[in-house]
């Protein structure tokens, strides 16, 4: 199966993806879990929020929306009710996942409405702005970093039924898609023409277009197909103030780039409807291989020759010591011996000539090639990592990802901060965590750092990993690595990016915003402190 023929997940909250997909602990994983201190509790609630959404005074907690928005999108497109209330709030953290388990109702938005046009968004901006009425766009619903969630009452203007690919234009290669085409519709479209996107987060089940462009995203064939920014060639964003169209040209002089202030906006500085995308021809060969390096230092330097001097595979993944430990089920991969795994994948026609390459690089770097059994249970265990949180959630574990980028010199510092910023926080709180670490997208002067957090859950496990969030923020700017690098800033990063960027550039935005925003009901709180 490849990422175009996965189906559209709706999701819902408090568990992640498809609810007909279930992932069960592994008995070694279970045993794992006992060494961290890890012990089941019981359930909060009563019957969790799924239960709440059909309780018998569900209509006494319906929200409210002004009659004008009735009247613009039709009463069926307008939702106050708790359940579509509910369905909205917040997003896929643990800390959302724990909160929506607990029942917690703080964050839901007062209504959901579903424009259904550019021109229907634009209009309902413009009263909400003279109602002076919050507003924060909704796609997948995928975010990890509070980016749903705003600081004053709120409506979430969900944007489904903009789900159109309106136009793909063979001869320049681009496709026109709406901001709620879903990732995964997209690829199943351009399948019929022959072509991919070739963007594939691990949220790519949920996900869409407009949170791709509202956040900057990244997929896991970056080396390959670049970030979601770099693929984008125009854009059309509507705000309180009228519409922003940009891109008329692949690259222009004409002043600076102005597609780039409104991608990874988060919805702070409008609302994006749709964009136009560079895309490709579907690749002919795909395969994947792991190879071994004696540790993370060597596979480092052996990753960093490759982006630096090329050749590139479409697919490049370093894994330091413990997190090879942990994913590999069989430890004779790696010939019984220690060491980290690098995955190697490669798209397109004539692959062997590039594998042929790569190899060369890596071997003349130290390592070993492991064939293609890795790199395949990797390929095919991709988007099922994700759904194993859950069930870890259940059984006591407190699970969560952070990450960051860095220039390769300072990559080494950058990952010893953060680990030893977790391990000490979370080990004053109980049993010190299990830490790990790869490296998944790769640029020629640096890449990227992704965490993954398991340890006991205490009896306030939201504000334990507050704790550990906040220790492992101020090391990544200790260290100079960047607070965030394709998760988004949300409410979650707000201050450790406007402590990264400057005061100075945070009041250049907030200048942005007041023109395309001026009674501030955009997103207010989240990617930009709130005015007012």
């Amino acid at each position: 199966m490849t990422e175009s023929d996965l189906p559209v997940v709706q999701l819902t909250p408090g568990r992640w993806g498809d609810p007909a997909q279930t992932v069960e602990v592994p008995p070694a994983a279970l045993a794992a879990l006992q060494h961290l201190g890890v012990r089941r509790r019981e359930a909060e609630g009563a019957g969790g929020p799924g239960a709440r959404a059909d309780g018998p005074d569900a209509d006494a907690r319906a929200g409210a929306a002004p009659q004008e928005l009735m009247e613009l999108l039709g009463a069926e497109h307008v939702q106050v009710d708790f359940a579509a209330r509910w369905a909205h709030t917040r997003g896929y953290s643990t800390p959302d996942l724990l909160k929506d388990r607990a029942g917690d109702r703080s964050g839901m938005p007062e209504a959901v409405v579903y424009p259904g046009s550019h021109d229907e968004v634009l209009r309902l901006l413009e009263i909400c702005s003279g109602l002076g009425i919050a507003v924060v766009p909704y796609a997948g619903g995928t975010s990890v970093v509070g980016g749903l969630v705003p600081t004053k009452q709120f409506i979430a203007v969900d944007l489904r039924r903009l789900d159109r690919v309106s136009e793909i234009d063979e001869v320049s290669r681009t496709a026109r898609l709406e901001a709620g085409v879903r990732g995964t519709a997209a690829e199943a479209a351009l399948k019929e023409r022959g072509y991919t996107l070739g963007h594939f987060p691990q949220s790519y089940e949920g996900a869409s277009i407009g949170g791709y462009a509202a956040t900057r995203s990244s997929g896991q064939s970056s080396a390959g197909y670049g970030r979601f920014d770099q693929m984008v060639v125009g854009v059309t964003v509507a705000t309180p103030r009228g519409t922003v169209e940009l891109g008329r040209a692949p690259m222009s002089a004409a002043g600076p780039d102005l597609r780039q202030l409104w991608l990874g906006s988060e919805g702070a500085l409008g609302i994006i409807t749709s964009v136009l995308v560079r895309i490709r021809p579907r690749p002919v060969e795909r395969s994947f291989e792991g190879w071994r390096f004696a540790s993370f230092t060597e596979g480092l330097d052996a990753i960093r020759r490759l982006a630096q001097d090329g050749p590139l595979p479409t697919v490049l993944r370093l894994s330091d010591e413990a997190e090879t430990a942990v994913n590999l089920a069989d430890p004779e991969v790696l010939g019984g011996a220690s060491g980290v795994q690098v995955i190697v994948g490669f798209e397109g026609t004539a692959t062997a000539v590039r594998r042929a390459a790569v190899a060369e690089v890596l071997a003349q770097a130290g390592g070993e090639p492991l064939g293609e059994e890795p790199g395949e249970t990797w390929r095919k265990g991709r988007y099922r990592a994700p759904y194993l949180r859950d069930p870890l959630l259940d059984e006591g574990a407190l699970v969560e990802t952070l990450e960051t980028a860095g220039f390769w010199s300072k990559l080494p510092a950058l990952k010893a901060a953060v680990t030893d910023a977790l391990v000490k926080s979370l080990g004053e709180q109980g049993t010190p965590p299990l830490v790990l670490c790869h490296v998944s997208h790769v640029y020629e002067t640096g890449a990227s750092l992704y965490f993954t957090v398991v340890c006991a859950q205490t009896d306030d496990p939201v504000a334990q990993w507050q704790q550990a969030k906040t220790a492992a923020s101020t090391a990544i700017g200790a260290a100079g690595g960047t607070i965030t690098h394709h998760h988004g800033v949300g409410t979650d990063h707000r201050e450790a990016y406007a402590e990264e960027v400057g005061p100075l550039a945070i009041e250049s935005l907030l200048a942005v915003k007041q023109v395309v925003d001026p009674r501030g009901i955009l997103s207010p709180g989240i990617l930009l402190p709130h005015q007012g």
